[in-house]
Parts: structure tokens; C-alpha cells; sequence
């Protein structure tokens, strides 16, 4: 073969994969591009299976697998959320409120009181302050969240006469806790907070479903409704009703 004719084999081999390659879209043909990857990142989206032809770098089923969520590193914390490091954070106030001064109140803070009756126990002990002061904000959010998640059983009043139990026609396993009776108004902060955490005899755990500081919201909330049951203040603008809604009461009523 002389040199015209491979001028001419290699003219016509690059104008075949050309034409192959950079075929325009029309109709129902999407086109095709040569080393589109080359041109064009492949566009990811979070824990979503994008495989498809242009995708040859593994199977189907590795694709898959590759967007499924992962667990955190052990030890790390979400940026913008907070952790004191030590054992019981804020949770803990009668015992750490001096360590953790200045933290944040918002956030991923942990929570290692156990799912037992001593766990509950040391909590009822020892978590007595409520880390977030009242405000009007904070008890509107806590109304509407005990509504969803507390009042079908505990009631709109707290009184343990939620809509479930009115109107099961006497088939609900258990009476819901009169949480304005003297006993629950006497109850550390920690009484609720543990059971919000863990659930409680019929009741189930909601830490999956509220945030730190809802929870934290919610119990505001239900003081508020114990005050209004023994005709107390318990509002931003004052507080007659208990000594522990906000940072550091118990441990300066302690000293």
C-alpha cells in the first residue's frame, strides 16, 4: 500500500468514527458523543443509583452498593453541632453544669444514660435543668410537637386523656401518665427526658424522631401545663412555677 492509498484508508477511518461517534440527537435517538466522560463530568446524585451504559467502571450491583449511606467515622461530630467530650454532656447538670459553660445548647449532644431502670434511675437524679431558657418561640414549637407525638395519649391538658384513649372503647393497653398530677409535677426533668429518649412501659422511644433541643422544647412545654394547672406563671416574661427551666439553676440553688 503506497502512501496515497493509507492518506486515504486513515481519512476515511477518522470521518466512519466521527459520524459514529458525534451522531446529533432527533426524535427518539438521544445522539452519542465520542469519550463522553472526557468532556462532561458524570453527574452524581447522593445515595441515588445512577448506572447506566457509559458507567463501565463496575457492575450494576457495585453501583449500588457505592450510593448506599455510610456510617460516620467513630468519634467525629456533624459540623455546626456541638459535644463537650465529657461522659454525660449537658444532660448530666447537677453534676457537670460548671464544665460545660459556654457550649452551645443546640446540636448533637450525647446521651449515655442506658436504656435500663438504673440508667433511669440516674437520670431522674441527676439531669434537673432544662439547658434552654422559656421563651415564646420555644413553647409554641413545643405545643405543636407535643400535639403530634404526646397529646393522642397524654392528652391536649396532660391529663392522660389523649383521643387514642377516649376513643378505643376501652382496648388501649394502659392508662396514659396523668403528667399534671402531683407526682409528675414533683418529677425531675430527667423523669422526662429519659422516657423521651428510651419510651417507658407502653410507651415507645421518640429520640428518633426529636431533635436535642425539641425534646428539651416539649418538657418546657409540659411545665407550662402543669403551671397552668396549679394557676403558675411558667413564660418568658416570668416563671413562678419550678427553679430548673433554665442553665445552671440547681447548681446554684445548690450553692
Amino acid at each position: 500500500m503506497n502512501i496515497k492509498q493509507v492518506l486515504i484508508v486513515s481519512f476515511v477511518s477518522v470521518m466512519l468514527i466521527y459520524l459514529s461517534s458525534c451522531a446529533p440527537a432527533e426524535g427518539n435517538r438521544t445522539g452519542s458523543e465520542y469519550m463522553m466522560d472526557m468532556g462532561h463530568s458524570i453527574a452524581y446524585e447522593i445515595n441515588t443509583s445512577n448506572y447506566y451504559s457509559y458507567n463501565t467502571w463496575g457492575t450494576e450491583e457495585e453501583y449500588h452498593e457505592y450510593v448506599q449511606p455510610r456510617l460516620p467515622q467513630k468519634g467525629t461530630i456533624p459540623r455546626g453541632y456541638s459535644g463537650a467530650g465529657n461522659p454525660t454532656d449537658l444532660e448530666a447538670s447537677a453534676r457537670f453544669s460548671e464544665l460545660n459553660q459556654g457550649i452551645p445548647t443546640s446540636g448533637f449532644v450525647p446521651y449515655y444514660y442506658e436504656d435500663s431502670e438504673e440508667g433511669r434511675q440516674a437520670a431522674m437524679k441527676e439531669i434537673l435543668d432544662n439547658p434552654f431558657p422559656i421563651t415564646e418561640k420555644g413553647l409554641s414549637k413545643g405545643k405543636e410537637l407535643y400535639e403530634v407525638f404526646c397529646g393522642i395519649c397524654h392528652g391536649d391538658k396532660a391529663d392522660g386523656n389523649g383521643y387514642l384513649v377516649r376513643e378505643d372503647g376501652g382496648v388501649y393497653p394502659a392508662q396514659p401518665a396523668n403528667l399534671v398530677n402531683e407526682e409528675f409535677v414533683a418529677a425531675s426533668n430527667g423523669r422526662f427526658y429519659h422516657s423521651i429518649m428510651h419510651g417507658y412501659n407502653v410507651m415507645g422511644a421518640y429520640k428518633d424522631k426529636l431533635s436535642y433541643e425539641e425534646r428539651w422544647q416539649v418538657i418546657h412545654y409540659i411545665r407550662s401545663l402543669q403551671a397552668k394547672n396549679e394557676e403558675k406563671e411558667y413564660s418568658e416574661e416570668a416563671n413562678t412555677f419550678d427553679n430548673y427551666a433554665v442553665p445552671g439553676a440547681s447548681l446554684a440553688k445548690n450553692n
